[in-house]
């Protein structure tokens, strides 16, 4: 006779085979190749502080994901407060002037520069000069990103 302890534990391997299942048939992202990105393509949405161009956001053969974008920062702004994460960051100034403050210390760099933001360290931008900053973001997300955080 089947109790009701033995219909639990039935039900409860159901659940978790279709949960399995539902994992192992998730689509993986595809590789990003080789590949070119025009600056016309890229549309600007404005912010509060100026306005960000997408550029891509994709898995690559040796990491995770690979994103970069453009911001544009007005006079006197900073994109955001402040901040640290665990992804690394480069950033290329494409125009203008950005005042990079990274572990307590800051630093001018002016077009052409190159900004590396490095894994949980506190960093944070501003625009101190007289015309708009344009500057091209590109984060790095290794694979084991995820379990390195973790221990």
């Amino acid at each position: 006779m089947i109790t009701r302890r033995d219909s639990l534990v039935a039900g409860v391997a159901i659940l978790i085979t279709a949960a399995a299942l539902a994992l192992a048939q998730t689509p993986v992202k595809p590789v990003m190749h080789a590949s070119v990105f025009n600056w016309a393509g890229f549309k600007a949405e404005p912010t509060k502080t100026g306005s960000r161009r997408e550029c891509f956001d994709e898995r690559t053969a040796t990491l995770d994901r690979l994103e970069c974008h453009v911001t544009t920062v007005n006079p006197g702004e900073a994109p955001h407060a402040a901040h640290q994460h665990p992804e690394e960051e480069v950033i290329i100034v494409k125009e203008g002037v950005l005042e990079a403050m990274q572990n307590g210390r800051t630093n001018l760099v002016e077009t052409g520069g190159i900004i590396f933001q490095a894994s949980n360290e506190p960093h944070g931008l501003r625009n101190p000069g007289p015309h708009q900053a344009v500057y091209y973001v590109f984060k790095i997300y290794p694979h084991d990103l995820a379990k390195a955080k973790a221990e």
